[in-house]
């Protein structure tokens, strides 16, 4: 069953998924070749709890047993993307030169579980860095994080989010338009682009969603993205890249 299948998957349907790396479907070819070329999986024992035998508080704190939307979403996830490992190249700037960092993700279950306003999330390791957030996945499919409070959206879904990691390894060889800045996420100056490279640019859905939108030309990436903050309206970071260093 490809990636498409699972994302249109009915509540009600509980079906065997193939593991993301036997089946590449669903992914663009940007995409399922970065999987091809960093992806790799690390087996899963059974050493949790499936999750139709968990038992958990819902909003008003009453103790139920897993709904079924939970059930599906969360073993679903664990068919199709326990066990993935990949690292991805990101190009940042120091001291006015060009770096490239490296950050590791992995898609193992946590036993996080929370009850939402509009459904259910549960936890998963995300990136292996020291970090407040935890990284997770909501029963409607969108990846988020929480910080100790609400959910906040990342990206529409788990394919998004390697779809939007494909890319930023796709641009590690190109100069960020920014700043002095270690963390290849600080955000770049968009007015630093030129008229005519902004008009060139065109959406890339793939990779795209509410909260993390990207465009690109041949020439010019452009990454415009709500910060993970509680705040509302989460402040908006921009990044951008070049294909050629300037000046």
């Amino acid at each position: 069953m490809g990636a498409s299948s699972w994302l249109a998957s009915s509540p009600i349907n509980v079906e065997v998924r193939v593991h993301v790396l036997d089946d590449l479907e669903g992914l663009s070819p940007r995409a399922q070749a970065f999987l091809d070329r960093v992806g790799w999986r690390t087996p899963v024992g059974n050493v949790r709890l499936p999750t139709d035998y968990l038992r958990l508080p819902d909003r008003s704190g009453r103790w139920v047993l897993a709904p079924t939307e939970l059930i599906v979403r969360r073993e679903g996830f664990a068919d199709r993307f326990g066990g993935l490992r990949y690292a991805v190249r990101r190009s940042a700037v120091l001291n006015g030169q060009r770096v490239e960092t490296v950050r590791h993700w992995e898609f193992d279950l946590s036993e996080w579980v929370r009850c939402e306003p509009d459904g259910w999330s549960f936890g998963w390791t995300g990136e292996r860095v020291s970090s407040p957030a935890r990284y997770l996945v909501h029963t409607d499919r969108r990846f988020g994080v929480t910080l100790g409070g609400s959910f906040l959206e990342v990206s529409p879904s788990i394919y998004h989010l390697v779809e939007a990691h494909a890319l930023m390894d796709e641009l590690a060889d190109w100069y960020p338009v920014a700043e002095s800045a270690l963390e290849p996420w600080a955000a770049g100056r968009h007015a630093d682009l030129s008229t005519d490279q902004a008009f060139a640019l065109e959406p890339v859905p793939e990779a795209s969603g509410p909260c993390d939108r990207w465009l690109r030309s041949e020439t010019v990436t452009v990454r415009m993205f709500d910060r993970w903050a509680d705040a509302q309206p989460r402040p908006t970071g921009v990044m951008a890249w070049t294909r050629y260093p300037s000046g």
